[in-house]
């Protein structure tokens, strides 16, 4: 990286943490370019630079969290997508110790960050992440577990709003258990108590 580069992305990472920041105390339309600038210590010249305006600022703010997310998982982990229908069926439960850490952690190690991207799914585009992740991933899985294809989106909210729903507790409670028992958590919650205690193939791939 070179200086001009290095500069522009210090810049970056200054914006980003101004926009969420600002993002904890109001909605996005009321956030205007002079608080972004004197909350990120930049002044107007160099926010008009890099951004003609507040939105692209926040799609920058938006790859940047998912881009500091997927430095959680190893390389295996992140290329699951571009394999699927390579895997064998039990590589393709997610809900194990192997995905549900990195994922843990990540949140864990930004909590404030986080509580706000949940609070702001709508103006992060979050929707459209799912999308993409249900058309990319979820679904081809599916595929291969030959699911029905009418009843696939309806599975898919179960799962993820039940496991965000999990997440959101922990969060409020300041993540006070660790890791291990939130993955614990999940796992029982999906997988029924009894194949939990057992060691349930499905979880332990």
């Amino acid at each position: 990286m070179n200086k001009s580069e290095s500069k522009y992305f210090n810049t970056a990472v200054k914006m980003d943490m101004a926009l969420v920041s600002l993002l904890e105390k109001k909605p996005l339309k009321y956030i205007t370019v002079r608080e972004l600038c004197e909350t990120a210590g930049v002044n107007r010249s160099t926010f008009y630079l890099h951004y003609e305006t507040i939105g692209d600022l926040l799609e920058e703010t938006t790859r940047c969290l998912l881009d500091d997310f997927l430095t959680y998982f190893s390389f295996d982990e992140k290329t699951v997508a571009f394999n699927i229908n390579s895997y064998d069926l039990k590589e393709l439960f997610f809900l194990t110790d192997k995905y549900l850490v990195p994922y843990l952690t990540y949140i864990r190690d930004n909590k404030a960050v986080f509580v706000t991207a949940l609070a702001h799914k709508k103006t992060f585009g979050f929707e459209n992440v799912y999308d993409r992740l249900f058309k990319n991933i979820f679904n081809p899985i599916l595929d291969r577990f030959h699911y029905p294809e009418k009843d696939r989106e309806y599975v898919m909210m179960y799962y993820l709003n039940g496991i965000n729903a999990i997440i959101e507790e922990w969060l409020k409670n300041n993540c006070d258990k660790s890791i291990k028992e939130i993955s614990q958590i999940i796992n029982v919650c999906v997988y029924g108590l009894d194949n939990v205690l057992l060691g349930h193939e499905r979880l332990n791939p």
